[in-house]
């Protein structure tokens, strides 16, 4: 598959992704007496990347996501040249799907992007108001195991075609865990894609101030499960 279709697939299924799962928490947690709540995003996160990468995974690959490119590249089975415009294509297609939110959320009365529009943070930014060092902690861990499945189940002798229904619950369980911390990253890009509309669209800077541990904490949990997963012999020759 040539590289424009390959970013083309990768825009498209993060900007999936952002705007169905960061839309849910937006639009839909807290509708009044319907709101799908916490259980409802966890829900909405895991099944725009489980119907993304049954959609586009065969295109090119189902990334939707930096820290995920930069772990199968650490676990050999992504190459470099295709690093950067991959990454490029994914906080690409999450700055649209953000600014396509933002003009469905602005639709409605009260609405005032000093909210968020579900962006990450720590400290008075996070959810529950857990420290830096725990939304470390967090981001790391949740994106290390994140990786050690989506190496595994990608793994030549793992049942085929059941990885992208893996990778989607795997990524459900994860915010059933982390919402209150960091709001769940895992993703630089998913990151990046609110807290620059939140910037641009004038509702402060604190989120895009905050971004760089959504963008230094995955990336590192990654990379450490593409290491530990490629000592582990798991798909030795696989490359």
């Amino acid at each position: 598959m040539d590289l424009g279709k390959r970013i083309g697939a990768e825009f498209i299924g993060t900007f999936w992704l952002v705007l169905g799962g960061c839309g849910s928490a937006v639009l839909a947690a807290k509708f009044p007496e319907v709101g799908i709540g916490l259980v409802g995003v966890s829900l909405a996160f895991g099944l725009t990347v489980l119907s993304g990468a049954y959609a586009l995974g065969h295109i090119s690959g189902g990334h939707f996501n930096p820290a995920v490119s930069f772990g199968l590249w650490a676990g050999g089975r992504f190459s470099t040249g295709y690093l950067l415009p991959y990454i490029i294509a994914q906080v690409l297609g999450a700055i649209a799907a953000a600014s396509v939110l933002h003009y469905i959320a602005s639709g409605a009365p009260g609405f005032d992007l000093a909210g968020g529009l579900a962006s990450n943070g720590f400290g008075e930014h996070s959810p529950g108001k857990y420290s830096l060092q725990a939304g470390l902690v967090t981001e790391v861990v949740m994106t290390f195991m994140f990786l050690i499945v989506i190496l595994g189940v990608t793994e030549r002798r793992a049942p085929a075609g059941f990885a992208p229904l893996a990778i989607g619950l795997a990524l459900t369980l994860i915010h059933l865990i982390s919402i209150p911390v960091t709001n769940t990253s895992v993703n630089p890009a998913r990151s990046t894609g609110p807290a620059l509309t939140v910037m641009l669209g004038g509702g402060g800077d604190w989120a895009v101030q905050q971004l760089w541990l959504f963008w230094a904490a995955p990336i590192g949990g990654a990379i450490l499960a593409g290491i530990v997963y490629r000592w582990l012999g798991a798909h030795e020759g696989d490359r």
